[in-house]
Order: C-alpha cells, then structure tokens, then sequence
C-alpha cells in the first residue's frame, strides 16, 4: 500500500506546518497491522519526506510528538513481513477529538 499518495500530498501542502499548533488537524493515520504503533500526521515537507504527528506505542506515557521519517516507515516491517499500512477509513480531525488506545 502506498503510504502518501498524491491526493494527501496536496492536503498536507494546503494545510501547512501545524508544528507549533495547539490542536492541529490530522490529516492521516498509519498503522502497524501485526503490533502496537500508530502515527496521527499532521504535517508533511516533501523536501525531507519528513511528517509530523503524533505517535502512540499503546502505552501514554510511551507516545510523543514528533518527526517520522516517510522512507523509515515505508522500509519498516512488522511480523511476517506486514508493512506499516494507512487508515483508509481515517477521517481527517482535530487531535483532540482522536480517542488514542
């Protein structure tokens, strides 16, 4: 599955840098299908192929917010070789109305 696609590169460059945001909107959601690990995009520089977001490792005192690497989550492989896969179903929204697990 292809993480960025074309369509969310153009939302990500409409909205711009949330970095400094007290309640920026998440515009994607990626997942680890075979573990813990899901990362809440809110931000996206396709010179660095950077995204920033949140990210929760299951755990609230585990999760922070900060950059992740496009190329990192592409490359990264789970249990039986499952890849990092997008929320299709994900509705863009403001962080605090995302109930993290």
């Amino acid at each position: 599955m292809k993480l960025l696609t074309k369509q969310l590169e153009k939302r990500f460059a409409q909205i711009g840098s949330q970095v400094e945001i007290e309640d920026p909107v998440v515009v994607a959601k990626f997942f680890n299908p075979s573990g813990a690990g899901t990362w809440y995009m809110t931000s996206y520089d396709p010179e660095t192929r950077q995204f920033f977001g949140y990210a929760s490792n299951c755990c609230e005192w585990n999760d922070e917010w900060g950059f992740f690497s496009l190329d990192e989550l592409a490359i990264c492989r789970g249990r039986f070789g499952q890849s990092i896969e997008r929320d299709r179903s994900f509705v863009e929204q403001p962080f605090s109305q995302i109930e993290i697990f």
